[in-house]
């Protein structure tokens, strides 16, 4: 009877290779996606992409301006402007008084009579918000500029100073105030929380 060899048949050898390699393939996991990972700054280039030149003077002059509060007050007057002249032809599409003659409500208003109406609300829309937003995207600019931050105070402070602005005017400047504090910081916050969460 033959001894059994002490050398390794070739069949032998591949359940070791076999067995090694999921801890091989778990390592590479920890280095990849575990928390082993380490962060890398991965520029276009690097990964094949199209280079991109180095910014002219013009580039470099336009994107200054457009990082400017005055531009940015123009942007969301215009902005403002026209979602206010849509919200308010949609309101007045809704309302069922449009066009109605109080000293008459017997009498059936004209589509002119109706249209005319309607543009007017539009209009008047369209200038409040376009007032709004420009007061309140310079103010929060100005804010941010003066405290060197980008946090939610400054929308808080933006709507503070927006709503007594506008509540100036009127009587009810504490309920304004308070609407545009309420309104900045929640939209403030949950544009910065969605921006902490989504990787």
């Amino acid at each position: 009877m033959a001894a059994p060899s002490s050398a390794p048949s070739p069949g032998a050898s591949a359940p070791e290779s076999v067995a090694d390699a999921p801890l091989q393939y778990s390592l590479l996991l920890q280095h990849l996606v575990g928390d082993k990972r380490q962060p890398r700054l991965l520029e276009p280039g690097v990964l094949g992409g199209i280079p991109s030149p180095a910014k002219s003077e013009e580039q470099k002059m336009i994107e200054k301006a457009m990082e400017s509060c005055a531009f940015k007050a123009a942007l969301a007057c215009v902005g403002g402007f026209v979602l206010g002249g849509a919200f308010g032809v949609f309101t007045a599409g809704i309302d069922t008084n449009v066009g109605f003659d109080p000293k008459d409500p017997y009498r059936t208003p004209t589509a002119r009579e109706v249209l005319k109406d309607m543009g007017q609300r539009g209009m008047s829309y369209a200038k409040n918000f376009a007032i709004v937003g420009a007061i309140f995207s310079c103010t929060e600019c100005l804010v941010e500029s003066y405290r060197g931050k980008s946090d939610w105070k400054n929308s808080v402070l933006s709507g503070c100073i927006t709503g007594g602005a506008i509540g100036f005017r009127g009587q009810w400047t504490s309920l304004v105030g308070a609407f545009f504090v309420i309104v900045g910081s929640s939209a403030q916050g949950m544009r910065r929380h969605r921006m902490t969460i989504i990787p």
